[in-house]
């Protein structure tokens, strides 16, 4: 772990930081997945708000 010393001989602690690397562009099946998961959150929302206004 990786520390520095003040003068009073307190430690101070960094944390260890990420690798940075560049995102790469979808595959069609990530689009797919992406949208299917996106279709199947408004189903989910719609659906809770059709039940809730069925209720009140």
């Amino acid at each position: 772990m990786r520390y520095t010393t003040d003068e009073g001989g307190r430690l101070n602690n960094f944390a260890i930081e990420p690798k940075v690397y560049q995102a790469q562009p979808w595959t069609p099946q990530q689009k797919v997945r992406a949208a299917l998961l996106v279709l199947g959150g408004l189903l989910l929302v719609a659906g809770l708000v059709a039940i809730a206004v069925g209720v009140s």
